[in-house]
């Protein structure tokens, strides 16, 4: 167990803690929540005992053993190969497997009068103990498994570690902890350099370890998955919620409720006992009751409320809208030093469309945006459609932003007809509040840069985005800002990104880019999560099948194999509709209210006194060619989805 006691920190006159106390019980699953800048990362150090605290703040059991996961790399790890660095993780076991054995031999010498003999059967409990759960015969079979699951090679094993990337070194750096086993994994942002393969593996892991675990994590979907309790830092002060991130926010909504009717009411008060001191000051008859009610004002504790989610919504500036037909791949290959990266990408996007492109690191998914971007030569057809305005955001292209600007320059410089006031709106979304926007480019961390370019392509008129990791240095609040916004879009998207929850919400295809091929999924993440795990079902049943069969008579096998495969077709058709069956029942929910604005819309344009009144008329045209737009869109994308389950049900 870990406990942190009255912890308090200050720098200048910003309160990072105020008495903060909380506790870590074997087997918790806490994730550490709070708006950048409440100091998660800070309290992470404290814990692992990087930053030093005062004496007796935090305590911990003597067995309660702590590993820390920090967000960026500050140690070198030498030129060791791969698998010599993983297995470093256990040399405190293997010095005491060795110790423990030389006391094996010692004690075989030594007579029972011995006087050393009561210190060294005394030492051997003490390694025994140390040495549970420590499978010390079985160290090569544990580091191939969690190297394998987080994305290594059997070739990268021999490898040196200087040879690889600062993602791939912090996949090692979280290998070597997860291999240690300590009672308290301290985990931040440990899904920065995940694919989604890697991430899936690492889910499952954590979901099977048995010690504790406390997580920041940008990612809804897996803090939702790994966690079953949330602690948030807000205004240095902690508050423990029951439940992962998702019912955190529901618990906290209410919280925040109940304390904002209590700041009220306690607003309310101060301001009549405020006003009961200045009526009354002069008046030396009231001077005891104004004594007693200023020393009550004194005394009293303010509420403050906590530090609240920004209520900021950001919509993309209008575009022309381009033709049905947006974007069109045929037998796209691609070569780096005479390796294949992949071959015959072929595809074509329709306007609307929004596409997540996923594999693991190295399939090509950058290098694929890049050529659609025209970025990058490529053997093949790449055509855009009619009127199609294009826009790319790379992960390096906060390198050239000028570093002489100011962020709000930078970004209103970019805008086409829009206000200062919506700029700013903008850049709050993105974590630029106040005086932040005056800042020079070039005093920005890495961070605030990729961010200040994320919002300077997004505030460009275009009808398709091609967006490369775009939340990475996104907290979960300006993810949603910008998640919301591209749902509403009317332009077509093609986006990468490990960031499950944020991509679910909006993309209706999914590209996979595996072993040099591309392969097309309908439907978002989810659906094509669980069309690779119907793949695997039925890969395994085939091979079940087939080993069944040779052990049954022939026409026992024959009768069992038939029912499987009519079973298993049921089962390929109702995956290749249910995607389709989703996009008619999201369109027609759509379709619904845009219908109902409609009829109120022609309601009002049928009354004649409209007309006199320019400026209402005007805005409720503007109102109802929109809504006409974007219901002929739903009308388009229900008969397509429609005319596809028809098609498949007749077997074409």
């Amino acid at each position: 167990m870990l406990s942190i006691n009255n912890l308090s920190l200050q720098y200048g006159f910003k309160h990072i803690f105020r008495n903060v106390s909380a506790q870590v019980h074997d087997g918790d699953r806490i994730g550490l929540a709070g708006v950048n800048g409440t100091g998660k990362s800070t309290l992470l150090k404290i814990m692992c005992g990087e930053l030093e605290t005062d004496t007796g703040v935090v305590t911990r059991a003597s067995w309660f053993t702590v590993a820390y996961l920090p967000q960026e790399i500050t140690i070198d790890l030498g030129s060791r190969s791969l698998f010599d660095e993983a297995e470093s993780a256990f040399d405190e076991a293997l010095a005491h497997q060795q110790e423990f054995d030389e006391i094996g031999v010692q004690l075989a010498t030594l007579d029972e009068g011995s006087p050393e003999l009561a210190g060294l059967l005394k030492r051997q409990g003490e390694l025994q103990h140390l040495l549970e759960g420590h499978d010390i015969f079985r160290i090569r079979p544990a580091i191939e498994r969690i190297l394998f699951g987080l994305g290594f090679s059997r070739a990268d094993l021999e490898r040196p570690v200087s040879d690889f990337s600062g993602g791939w070194i912090m996949r090692l750096l979280l290998a070597k902890l997860l291999l240690q086993k300590p009672s308290l994994l301290l985990l931040d942002e440990p899904t920065n350099h995940l694919d989604l393969d890697s991430l899936t593996w690492m889910e499952d892991f954590l979901v099977q370890y048995q010690g504790a675990m406390v997580i920041i994590s940008h990612d809804r979907a897996f803090l939702d998955r790994v966690t079953s309790k949330t602690w948030e830092l807000s205004l240095g002060r902690l508050t423990s919620y029951k439940g992962n991130y998702s019912h955190y926010l529901v618990e906290k909504a209410q919280r925040m409720e109940l304390e904002r009717a209590a700041y009220d009411n306690q607003q309310a008060m101060i301001k009549q006992t405020e006003r009961f001191i200045t009526r009354f000051r002069a008046k030396s008859t009231k001077a005891k009751q104004v004594q007693s009610r200023a020393k009550q004002l004194e005394k009293l504790e303010r509420i403050e409320l906590a530090e609240t989610e920004r209520t900021i919504h950001f919509s993309f500036p209008p575009a022309a809208s381009s033709g049905r037909d947006v974007l069109q791949l045929k037998g796209v290959n691609k070569e780096f030093d005479g390796k294949q990266v992949f071959k015959d990408v072929t595809f074509d996007l329709q306007r609307g469309d929004k596409l997540a492109v996923v594999g693991v690191n190295g399939a090509g998914k950058t290098t694929l945006l890049k050529i659609m971007a025209g970025l990058e030569p490529a053997e093949g057809t790449i055509r855009l459609g009619h009127n199609v305005i294009l826009t790319y955001f790379g992960q390096h292209q906060a390198q050239e932003l000028s570093g002489e600007l100011n962020v709000l320059d930078t970004v209103y410089h970019a805008a086409e007809d829009m206000t200062v006031t919506r700029v700013r709106s903008l850049l709050g979304a993105f974590l630029f509040t106040g005086d932040e926007v005056e800042k020079k480019v070039q005093v920005l961390s890495g961070g605030e840069k990729s961010r200040v370019a994320l919002a300077r392509m997004l505030i460009k008129p275009a009808n398709l985005m091609l967006l490369d990791e775009p939340t990475n240095h996104l907290d979960i609040t300006s993810q949603e800002v910008l998640q919301e916004a591209m749902a509403q879009y009317e332009g077509t998207i093609i986006v990468v990104s490990h960031n499950r929850f944020f991509v679910n919400s909006f993309v209706n295809k999914v590209l996979e880019i595996r072993d040099g091929r591309a392969t097309m999924y309908l439907g978002n993440i989810d659906d094509y999560l669980e069309a690779g795990k119907q793949q695997k079902n039925a890969a395994a049943d085939r091979k079940a099948a087939q080993v069944q069969v040779k052990d049954t008579e022939a026409d026992s096998g024959d009768r069992k194999a038939q029912r499987r495969e009519r079973a298993q077709k049921r089962q390929q058709l109702s995956g290749r509709l249910k995607p389709w069956k989703r996009q008619v029942a999201e369109a027609e929910k759509q379709i619904e209210p845009l219908e109902q604005r409609q009829g109120e819309l022609e309601t009002v344009m049928a009354d004649p006194d409209l007309y006199a009144d320019q400026q209402r008329w005007s805005a409720t045209s503007k109102e109802y060619n929109d809504v006409k737009c974007r219901l002929e869109r739903q009308y388009e994308i229900w008969e397509q989805a429609q005319e596809k389950i028809e098609d498949i049900e007749a077997g074409v």
